[in-house]
Parts: C-alpha cells; structure tokens; sequence
C-alpha cells in the first residue's frame, strides 16, 4: 500500500520517468490521493468500466511502470489509454456509480475506502483526464 499517490498530467513517459525521485511537485498538474494500492486500483477501475478480467489486464502489462521499482522505493507508471479516455469521457453519474463499486469492493477486502473519497477521486482523475485528451498527454501516477 502507499503512503502518497500523485496522479499527473506529463507529455509523455521520458518526461514522467524523471519525476521518480521526488515526486510531480509543481513540474506537472496533479491531485493527490494517500494511501491505498493505487497500481491494483487502476486496474480494478479498468475492469469496472470495461467488463475485463482483474488478471487478463495484469497480463497485458497493466498498469505499465515508467520508472521506479516496484518492489522498493518510488515508482512512476501510465494509465492505459482506454482508462483515461473512459475517465474523460464518462459521465458524472457513471464515475459515481464505478468509484462506488471500487469502494464496495475495496470493504469487502478490508480496506475502507469510503464511497465519497472514491468518487472525488475519480471525479478529479476525470477532470486530469479531459485536460490530457485535448493535448495528447498522458496520465501517470507517482507513488511512494
């Protein structure tokens, strides 16, 4: 699980990889978020807004890890494409419905994430999403 999660808005995956250290800061444009397995939720929004299989995603390289390691320290990986498209393009009551599944689901394995904070999450990711879509950026996640 990790301690701060900072979704970003960068150009693109060499730009993004440069942030591993320290963190978006004020480079690029972020929300933060703390404490949970944003890697496994990407995942699990994946699937929520697509019908995938949790480990079908896994897989095909989801999410893709930009810089870092995985294991120890900080890590930098994008959102899939077709995640931040399905973000930018849902509608409010569809991010609500999907960050509420994702809370449910997140209770059931013990891990309170509670409704609201779910969808101010994937109503900001949404906001971040739209940005990237007009300039042809990409989302990442910087996690420590």
């Amino acid at each position: 699980m990790s301690i701060i999660v900072k979704f970003f808005v960068a150009p693109d995956d060499a730009a993004a990889a440069r942030v591993v250290e320290g963190g978006p800061g004020l480079v690029f444009e972020s929300v933060s978020f703390g404490n949970f397995d944003s890697e496994s939720a990407v995942v699990e929004w994946e699937c929520l807004f697509f019908g995938d299989g949790f480990e079908e995603l896994l897989e095909a390289g989801e999410p893709r890890i930009v810089a870092g390691d995985d294991d120890d320290g900080c890590v930098v990986f994008v959102l899939s494409a077709r995640l931040v498209g399905a973000l930018a393009e849902a509608e409010p009551s569809r991010l609500r419905e999907v960050a509420v599944e994702w809370a449910r689901q997140r209770a059931e394995d013990g891990e309170e994430i509670g409704s609201e904070v779910a969808v101010e999450m994937l109503e900001s990711l949404g906001t971040l999403a739209r940005g990237v879509e007009a300039h042809g950026r990409g989302v990442y996640c910087w996690v420590a």
